[in-house]
């Protein structure tokens, strides 16, 4: 059994990642955690996630549960995220990350402390949008300069951070497919006079309201056609799902940074 770490335990996700931490056969949930403060620490983990008692209390001390622990699973926000890598690093223990939102020099942080663990970081966990991932920037190649690439991606009003960690990848790999870098070509808002649209673009635009989970469409516009291509994601539990099987995996493999593709064998 993987010994396993859920942090931001009360939050949206982590609830979800307790519950279904219980119907996983590969895991053992002996770690529920939530910042100092919080209103829910001391209660039991199962009864915040809406379920039946875990017998794990939520607790703001990571440390001392990273003895009896094999990974951790971290839905926060970035300097939490952050805090809570490196605690995980001196403990040697392996990290799943599905947090979004980091500035580039968070980013760059995140990626020097991981590699000393063994780590997936994605941005969304999702099957589906991996393999969409893994795909796009062959469509965007075949299809050529003749087609206009657009990224509109919908969420709850309550998500932080724009575009999505998701929207910013899927456009990472529609540049990347171009021979493109999204640093020069990348458009993230349009208002007024913005003049012609360039050839080499690509629009990433964004949509708050509700409580939309996660929609993400690429859109190829072309001379008398356009291809779209949707991901919609119904439930929470789709990147629950896939954080519990990075977590699964992660714990087998030697040190470095890995992302989901190399969870599902995509790369």
């Amino acid at each position: 059994m993987v010994r396993t770490i859920i942090t931001g335990a009360a939050g949206r996700m982590g609830m979800r990642l307790v519950a279904l931490t219980q119907e996983a056969e590969g895991l053992l949930l002996t770690g529920a955690i939530e910042r100092t403060g919080h209103p829910a620490l001391g209660k039991d983990a199962g009864e915040v996630a809406q379920i039946e008692k875990t017998g794990i209390l939520l607790s703001d001390d990571l440390h001392t549960c990273l003895a009896e622990s094999d990974v951790v699973i971290d839905f926060t926000g970035p300097s939490s995220c952050l805090a809570n890598l490196d605690q995980v690093v001196k403990a040697s223990k392996a990290m799943v990350i599905g947090t979004t939102g980091f500035s580039e020099r968070e980013l760059a942080q995140l990626k020097t402390l991981a590699t000393k663990i063994s780590c997936v970081f994605s941005p969304n966990m999702s099957v589906g949008i991996n393999v969409l991932m893994n795909t796009i920037g062959k469509i965007a190649k075949s299809l050529g300069e003749s087609y206009n690439i657009e990224v509109i991606e919908a969420h709850h009003n309550k998500k932080k951070d724009a575009p999505s960690g998701t929207a910013l990848k899927l456009a990472e790999a529609l540049a990347d497919g171009m021979g493109w870098n999204l640093q020069e070509v990348g458009v993230y808002a349009r208002h007024g006079i913005t003049g012609e649209r360039k050839t080499r673009e690509i629009g990433i635009q964004t949509i708050r309201a509700g409580d939309i989970v996660g929609d993400h469409t690429i859109l190829f516009g072309g001379p008398g056609e356009r291809i779209e291509i949707t991901h919609r994601a119904h439930t929470r539990d789709t990147f629950a799902r896939g954080a519990l099987r990075a977590a699964e995996w992660v714990v087998q493999q030697p040190p470095r940074l890995y992302s989901m593709g190399h969870v599902l064998g995509l790369e």
